[in-house]
């Protein structure tokens, strides 16, 4: 084994034990020092870089500047090894991602999709109760899609009213606590499930007709069959409002909802970083930019804090 490659197998291990997954990002690195020796090239150079990171020529720059990214993160590591390392520069191949626009769901929306789960058909009517409770648990506690899919029995405690979000995205857990309502809608939930499948083949909370985990891919299925049900989308749409979209509205909406009530924002925003399950606030911050009203309102309390007038 090369150091090269030994320093990557480390650096790796190193990454991993602080809690980052780096799945794309191992298979990747290991692939780059492949590259490297075959050019017998012993150093790391910009050049074989951009011209690795360029291989695969059918794919988008995204996909390039990723790649490129992965090298110049373990290069800077690398440098303090060997100082003939060359650090791609950030202006390479340079590519800003663009945030899909959220759609902002309407209460009546949400009512319309809930409604519209109860005639989804089931080999014994486990199926509308299951979609019915994960649409609704989304479109209330602002967990991800990947989250709720995940949930096991253990997670949700239906007497205090809490779910345990275990080591999903950056390694981390968090509460997330339930209004008394949604507790209620959860605990029926649970007993029907109970009931229907006695002796599931899983341990999730969720369950298929037939005692299984949701699917990742089920679940988006049968989203935007209901989507198209109710007028969401169009008969043959591809694109239109996202289950991710849930989780934008709740940011939103309790951005609002802060603002109206006169609320420190900025002392209370990593609160709402913490319980989306951001790893950095400015992640959420994102939110105050992306809402015509949220806009209106941080401006009002800016002028506000300021003094100012719109004659000012």
């Amino acid at each position: 084994m090369t150091p090269l490659r030994a320093a990557v197998d480390e650096y790796i291990a190193l990454r991993r034990s602080l809690g980052f997954k780096l799945h794309g990002m191992a298979a990747d690195l290991q692939d780059f020092v492949s590259f490297l020796e075959q050019h017998d090239a012993p150093v790391i150079t910009a050049a074989l870089a951009v011209a690795w990171a360029m291989q695969p020529v059918d794919h988008q720059p995204s996909d390039w500047a990723q790649r490129l990214g992965f090298v110049r993160v373990f290069a800077r590591h690398w440098s303090a090894t060997d100082p003939r390392t060359e650090i791609p520069a950030a202006g390479l191949l340079p590519f800003r991602p663009q945030r899909a626009r959220p759609y902002l769901y309407t209460d009546e929306e949400i009512r319309h999709l809930l409604v519209a789960t109860k005639t989804l058909p089931s080999r014994n009517g486990l199926r509308p109760c299951t979609y019915h409770c994960l649409f609704g648990l989304l479109a209330v506690s602002g967990m991800r899609i990947s989250e709720a899919i995940a949930l096991e029995r253990r997670d949700v405690d239906l007497h205090d009213g809490l779910l345990t979000i275990r080591k999903t995205k950056f390694n981390k857990t968090r509460l997330i606590p339930l209004h008394a309502s949604t507790r209620d809608v959860c605990l029926a939930y649970a007993r029907q499930r109970d009931r229907v499948v006695p002796h599931p083949s899983a341990p999730a909370f969720l369950l298929t007709d037939r005692g299984c985990r949701l699917e990742m891919g089920t679940v988006h299925r049968t989203f935007y069959a209901v989507s198209r049900q109710i007028g969401l989308r169009g008969p043959a749409d591809h694109t239109g409002p996202r289950i991710h979209d849930f989780r934008h509205r709740f940011a939103v909406n309790t951005l609002i909802r802060w603002y109206r009530a006169q609320e420190d924002i900025e002392r209370r925003l990593p609160v709402l970083s913490t319980f989306l399950g951001h790893a950095h606030v400015a992640d959420t911050y994102w939110y105050l930019s992306m809402h015509p009203e949220l806009m209106q309102l941080a401006t009002s309390r800016l002028e506000q804090r300021w003094g100012l007038t719109h004659e000012d």
